[in-house]
Parts: structure tokens; C-alpha cells; sequence
């Protein structure tokens, strides 16, 4: 005679990526960076602010991860997809004044998966300051930059 055991469910841990979508963010990274803003007394808000741009041959707009008191736009990325780089390249020719700069969960990944070019070297090359997995504190102690506070205006951002 067969015993049959009684059906229980597996129970798994919510990944990164679920816990902070359930917080209001897209991805772990970004919840991470929320925390430590926080806890280094950075008052900003999530995806507050938006920037108009024009994307050939389209309207668009970049709603930035954050903007820092002092008018550092700062954008928190896992994967760097063409996209992102395209939309990035076009907003600085467009918004040349804006400050944008990337924290990657790690700027050694390749754009693409035969490319000797990493996130790195591509900020690197186009201009944009860049670190690893947290916002600076030193991007968040600088000093307001006038051209770049008038930037954030033209830009639609208060």
C-alpha cells in the first residue's frame, strides 16, 4: 500500500528586483541607493523630476532616478542596454549644461557581449562621471553648480 505524503509548498525568498518593485523602484540597485541617500541625510525623491527632450523624430522624456540638491543628475543602472546609451547621448547634446552621472552595479561589464568596451569606458569616452554600486557622498557634499541648477530649469525641473 502507497503512503502519499501531504503537498507542501515551496516558500522562496523574494529577489532583489521583486522587494524593490514592491517599494516603487525598478530595480535593487535603485532601492539600495534610496537607503543610502537616507541614511547620509540627502533629502530627494525617487523619479521626481522629468527632463523634455526631443528623440528623433519624437517628443520624449527622461525621468531621471535622481536629482541631488546641488543639481547632480544621477542615474543607477544594472544592465546598460543601446538604448539607454542612444537616450543618454542625445539628452547631453540636447541639455549639454545638465551633470549626469551613472552608478552602476559594475561599471567593468561589457556594452555588449563581444565588445572590448566596458560601461566605464563608455562614460569615459562621452564625458559622463561615473562609480559602483553607491551614490558618492562626495557627488552629494559638492557645492551647487549655478550652470547646472539653470540646466535642471530650462529643462522643466524646478
Amino acid at each position: 500500500m502507497m503512503t502519499s505524503k501531504p503537498f507542501t509548498r515551496k516558500v522562496t525568498k523574494p529577489t532583489s528586483r521583486e522587494t524593490a518593485l514592491k517599494n516603487g523602484y525598478r530595480s535593487g540597485l535603485e532601492e539600495v541607493n534610496a537607503e543610502h541617500l537616507k541614511e547620509c541625510g540627502v533629502k530627494v525623491q525617487y523619479e521626481e523630476h522629468k527632463v523634455h527632450f526631443m528623440y528623433p523624430p519624437r517628443d520624449a522624456k527622461y525621468t531621471p532616478d535622481w536629482v541631488l540638491p546641488n543639481g547632480i543628475v544621477v542615474e543607477t543602472k544594472g544592465r546598460f542596454m543601446v538604448a539607454d546609451r542612444k537616450k543618454h547621448l542625445i539628452i547631453k547634446t540636447q541639455h549639454p549644461e545638465l551633470d549626469i552621472r551613472f552608478v552602476f552595479s559594475n561599471p567593468k561589464s561589457k556594452i555588449s557581449k563581444g565588445s572590448k568596451t566596458t560601461y566605464a569606458m563608455w562614460c569615459e569616452k562621452h564625458g559622463f562621471a561615473y562609480d559602483k554600486q553607491l551614490i558618492p557622498e562626495e557627488w552629494m557634499k559638492e557645492k551647487p553648480c549655478e550652470a547646472s541648477l539653470q540646466a535642471l530649469k530650462k529643462a522643466g525641473i524646478k
